[in-house]
């Protein structure tokens, strides 16, 4: 309350009388005491869930405003689900800032947070992922299609081969990115339902670090093929299918569904199906 008050910039007192008057006209109870601390009760507990959806909305509303006051057109805020995500996006930000100068353009990095949520709850405006949910609030579209590998040194034993099957991994040191196992396909896909583990499994914070510890033979990774192409050209690393079939993903662009059709989004759509991979 103490914390509330001096963000509200009003006295504690104050803002407990504005609670009390708020719970005697809806006839309930938002909290109840708990020795020195306070409890939320069912009524508190649905009114939290609310203002958490709301005042994101309010925060941007207000920011979009200050946009148009500046004269901008609008604010693009892009989130990503995926690290190899990131790459591409670099790739489609450039060209886009220069055909949209009057929109702000922020993008949020954080590879863990729910990037559906963050878009239902208008905490982001686009996301980048490689899992679409469908839902009826939210609209998809596939940019580009692409197929994870397992990417090895060349000296590695499995290098000759071109393709590997879950139980090639049981001795190997797995590199992953740092997200849980229920988001890597490796184990979704691939392993679990082989009922296999990899020998080891360790985390790294870039692909960057990935790759140059699959150089250094520290261990095997899997990335999108087209990171090899681009990233991984020149460096003594080969790539592998997983399993008989692969494993085939699509880079897809998720907006409300409505605002599709405003002009800034439209036209970041339009750019990311034209430039592609």
């Amino acid at each position: 309350m103490t914390a509330a008050a001096e963000k509200l910039n009003v006295t504690q007192s104050a803002l407990s009388h504005t609670i009390a008057k708020f719970e005697e006209r809806h006839g309930i109870k938002i909290w109840m005491k708990t020795g020195r601390g306070l409890r939320l009760t069912q009524a508190g507990e649905y009114l939290l869930s609310v203002a958490e959806r709301v005042l994101p909305q309010m925060e941007h509303a207000q920011r979009v405003l200050t946009d148009f006051a500046l004269g901008r057109r609008g604010a693009l805020r892009v989130g990503m689900e995926c690290h190899p995500c990131q790459r591409w996006l670099t790739r489609i930000a450039t060209p886009y800032l220069i055909q949209w100068p009057d929109v702000d353009f922020d993008v949020r990095t954080a590879f863990r947070f729910d990037g559906v949520e963050a878009l239902l709850g208008y905490e982001i405006d686009l996301l980048i992922t490689p899992d679409p949910v469908e839902t009826p609030e939210l609209l998809f579209t596939p940019v580009f299609d692409y197929e994870l590998v397992l990417m090895v040194h060349e000296a590695h034993p499995l290098a000759g081969r071109t393709r590997v099957q879950p139980q090639d991994l049981l001795d190997e040191e797995l590199i992953t990115v740092p997200v849980t196992l229920e988001r890597l396909d490796i184990y979704t896909r691939f392993l679990v339902p082989a009922n296999c583990r990899p020998g080891q499994h360790r985390t790294a914070e870039t692909i960057d670090l990935m790759l140059q510890l699959v150089c250094a033979g520290r261990g095997v990774t899997v990335l999108p093929d087209w990171l090899l192409q681009e990233d991984a050209s020149g460096l003594p690393i080969c790539a592998l299918r997983l399993g008989d079939s692969g494993i085939r993903k699509s880079i897809n662009l998720g907006v409300r569904r409505g605002e599709e059709t405003t002009s800034y989004i439209d036209g970041f759509l339009k750019l990311a199906m034209e430039m592609g991979r």
